[in-house]
């Protein structure tokens, strides 16, 4: 579990995901949301414009991913249902900052993150919990690492791996299927 900004981010429980998003204001909530559900990191989410969001796909630029590779991401009816209950701009940043003339800035929302999670009580969160809880529920789901990776833009399924949460309890039952 992430301890003082070290280790890994902690991934989010289904309860913890809904109590955090219907803490957030519309804005924070359709970041987190989008982080979730498309697996992105939070600097592919951040850099999203209006028009990067069309029918049911949402396009990650190469300019803006760490592979350097557009990604597309279908839309699930689940962030579709969030995305219309959000006041999108209609060009531009999809989350600007206060002064309307960038994007908000990774600082901006780890604070904004922290403090939410401070008043829920939950620790080892940060903006990476919502890639690692997307990643990790579809693995546990039976997704295949292959389609898994595809989604998350992981070229490497050894460091997609790495993001997938493993408790005792499923490595004891592993053990016991032999």
């Amino acid at each position: 579990m992430k301890n003082d900004r070290h280790g890994q981010a902690a991934v989010l429980s289904d309860e913890q995901l809904d109590e955090l998003l219907k803490e957030c204001n519309t804005q924070y909530r359709l970041l987190f949301a989008i982080t979730y559900y498309s697996s992105a990191r939070i600097s592919e989410v951040l850099k999203l414009q209006a028009s990067d969001i069309k029918g049911n796909t949402i396009t990650f630029r190469k300019a803006n991913t760490k592979t350097k590779i557009t990604r597309q991401v279908i839309i699930s009816d689940k962030l579709q249902k969030i995305i219309d209950s959000s006041d999108i701009p209609k060009k531009g940043y999809l989350f600007l900052n206060q002064t309307k003339s960038n994007h908000i800035s990774r600082q901006a929302v780890d604070k904004y993150l922290r403090k939410k999670c401070d008043y829920l009580g939950f620790e080892g969160i940060s903006t990476h919990s919502f890639r690692r809880t997307g990643i990790t529920k579809m693995f546990k789901s039976g997704v295949p690492l292959k389609t898994i990776g595809k989604h998350s833009g992981h070229k490497d399924l050894d460091n997609l791996v790495k993001y997938i949460e493993i408790n005792e309890s499923e490595i004891n039952q592993a053990v016991n299927i032999l």
